[in-house]
């Protein structure tokens, strides 16, 4: 019979990703027809969706004010609901699980709430890493541990210029130029978000 599968500590990582990763535990059991509890706690988390959809493309002040005034009671009234029900169930049951998983992330799953920058899911970094995914296993061959961090420092550098809308080659290329130049104390100019403003100035002038 198919079992939901619960993160190990190795896979710690992926709670930064959002509230989505505690909704896929409960729709596994929901969609297995294991626990109404599960349907119950889809249903909720789905309400908080259904009003993030709505300012998904507003700017992150506009978020967090929204997020504030309509989804963080939702999100209170979700905590206590699975902690009311979570002492009326055995520690074996899928169901508490799921619970468990959820209330001992809760700070982690809630961050959202106070920053608007922040995605509910994490999949654009997971669309991102689907490139490394399939290239696996030229990563085998990275040489050493050193090799692997400075690859895994370029991909950053790319992910990053690409996530800005900027050309990832231009950049870099730029900013190899400047940065022996470069003020130290003004190095956050490089950022990319920053970088862009910065190649936008003479083209305005």
């Amino acid at each position: 019979m198919l079992q939901p599968a619960y993160p190990t500590p190795r896979h710690k990582a992926v709670v930064i990703g959002g509230i989505r990763h505690g909704r896929r535990y409960f729709f596994e059991l929901a969609n297995l027809k294991k626990a109404p509890l599960a349907i119950e706690a889809v249903c909720r988390i789905d309400a908080i969706f259904a009003i993030e959809r709505e300012i998904n493309r507003h700017s992150a002040a506009e978020r967090r004010a929204v997020r504030q005034a309509r989804i963080a009671p939702l999100v209170a009234e979700l905590e206590s609901w699975m902690k009311t029900e979570r002492v009326r169930l055995s520690r074996h049951a899928e169901i508490a699980k799921a619970i468990d998983y959820m209330l001992k992330r809760w700070s982690a799953f809630t961050r959202f709430l106070d920053d608007g920058r922040i995605c509910l899911t994490n999949n654009a970094a997971e669309r991102a890493l689907r490139g490394i995914a399939l290239g696996r296993r030229s990563w085998l061959f990275a040489g050493s541990d050193r090799g692997g961090e400075r690859a895994a420092a370029i991909y950053t550098l790319i992910a990053t210029a690409k996530l800005n809308d900027i050309n990832p080659q231009a950049r870099l290329a730029d900013v190899h130029a400047r940065i022996a130049d470069h003020p130290a104390s003004r190095l956050h100019e490089l950022l990319p978000w920053n970088w862009k403003l910065l190649r936008a100035q003479p083209a305005a002038a």
